[in-house]
């Protein structure tokens, strides 16, 4: 049971919301727009609002229907483990080609179930990086490194090592931006060229 429920949460995780939003109601592959990254905040930047407030409600419930699922079927198993399968699942969506997203709202969805604390935390950090920095993929780093920093002061969790690990991977993910940083050309959250990235919809579907 507990193996089977932890590809189900791989394969909840794996469900590519902004990319169903963007080309059933946009006709565009949100992966070759703006930053190119399929999740909320692109979706924001490149489909508007409603779009991503969407995307972000629908990944969220990703990572905590996949961490509830121990709880729903009565396992005695950790809810980290399945939350963080879904974090993999967004990541490398089998359902898209293996060509996901950075994970930050289905990870905080995850953590909503399996650690309330480590998620106030977590997302305190990342919003107050953000609005020091003024980028926001600083922020969803700094998500990986204060959940392992938590975890190394903490009695009660034992995932420094996976942690560690997701950091690592949130760096790898955000290489991109990493080399636009150095390059100077990483857009800030507060950049007004940002709003030349949205585009309307194909007619009917979500609006900015």
């Amino acid at each position: 049971m507990f193996l089977l429920l932890l590809l189900v949460s791989y394969l909840i995780g794996s469900i590519p919301t902004a990319l169903i939003v963007g080309k059933l109601f946009f006709g565009v592959d949100i992966r070759e727009l703006g930053s190119k990254n399929p999740g909320a905040t692109n979706t924001l930047r490149v489909l508007g609002k409603k779009s991503a407030v969407f995307v972000l409600l629908i990944d969220l419930g990703k990572g905590s229907l996949a961490a509830s699922l121990p709880l729903i079927f009565h396992l005695n198993a950790e809810p980290m483990y399945f939350g963080l399968a879904a974090v993999v699942g967004h990541c490398f969506p089998i359902f898209a080609g293996f060509r996901g997203g950075k994970a930050i709202a289905t990870t905080a969805g995850a953590l909503l179930v399996a650690h309330l604390p480590l998620l106030v935390i977590a997302y305190l950090i990342f919003f107050l990086v953000i609005f020091l920095t003024k980028y926001v993929f600083w922020g969803s780093i700094s998500v990986g490194f204060s959940m392992f920093i938590y975890d190394f002061y903490s009695a009660k969790l034992d995932f420094e090592l996976i942690f560690l690990l997701f950091s690592f991977l949130l760096i790898y993910l955000h290489r991109s931006n990493i080399r636009n940083f150095i390059l100077g050309i990483e857009p800030k959250i507060n950049d007004k060229n940002l709003k030349n990235d949205l585009i309307p919809p194909k007619g009917g579907g979500f609006k900015a």
